[in-house]
């Protein structure tokens, strides 16, 4: 499924300026590319480059590895390689400067933005908390869990939503992190989607370095965009 029904943009429009800075952005659990389209049209409008995925098994099309643990080492991996891209292939890529590479996540995409940055996960301290029968507590307790996590040091600034998964960071597995680091995050969260606000407050106070921290007297997902009126109607029918 999709989630609006267009982005306003230019195909294939010519690219202006040089040493642009980039900006990756990952959706989160079962969202989509253009799910943060509010956020990417912000920064565009502000001279950056913006460059978003789908995440291959967990996206609105495709939920066949969302309840696996195999997505906590194939997101960032799935950035990465967005990187990649966008830095060795792009055909715009001259116009990139390397040394100004940024990163939004919202949900698991704020965990992937941890991830990236250098965090390491606790997964004896999950696997306390993991007592149902999901496929992915199963994973947890077998022991069969993602180890060597890649992380990638040309990110030199994220900005994180709501990061997912906060039961896996300690401030002992989140000491790693060496880049500045802007969170929001929403005081009610939603634990329906496992988003605990006092376990995403912990998570914020355990950062290291003096990061940005906000809180918003909201819902977890309070940080999409709003249903357009177009979208809304059909979701009626």
């Amino acid at each position: 499924m999709q989630f609006i029904d267009s982005l306003q943009g230019v195909k294939d429009c010519p690219i202006t300026g040089t040493k642009l800075p980039l900006v990756i952005i990952s959706h989160g659990r079962g969202g989509w590319f253009g799910g943060h389209n509010d956020v990417a049209e912000a920064l565009a409008d502000a001279g950056f480059v913006v460059a978003a995925i789908n995440h291959p098994g967990d996206n609105g099309n495709d939920r066949s590895q969302s309840d696996s643990l195999s997505v906590m080492a194939s997101r960032p991996a799935d950035i990465i390689r967005l990187l990649d891209f966008m830095v060795n292939n792009w055909k715009d890529k001259a116009a990139l400067d390397p040394n100004r590479i940024g990163f939004f996540g919202f949900s698991k995409g704020g965990y992937t933005g941890l991830v990236l940055g250098g965090a390491t996960l606790d997964f004896q301290r999950f696997a306390t908390y993991c007592t149902n029968d999901t496929q992915f507590c199963a994973q947890v307790r077998s022991g069969d869990v993602p180890r060597d996590l890649p992380r990638d040091s040309r990110i030199k600034a994220a900005v994180l939503a709501d990061p997912a998964m906060s039961v896996v960071f300690t401030s002992q597995t989140l000491a790693g992190i060496g880049i500045p680091l802007q969170v929001w995050r929403s005081e009610l969260g939603d634990k329906s989607v496992g988003i605990d606000p006092e376990g995403v407050a912990r998570v914020a106070r355990g950062l290291p370095g003096k990061p940005d921290i906000h809180a918003v007297p909201a819902g977890h997902f309070a940080f999409l965009p709003p249903c357009s009126p177009q979208f809304a109607a059909k979701l009626l029918h």
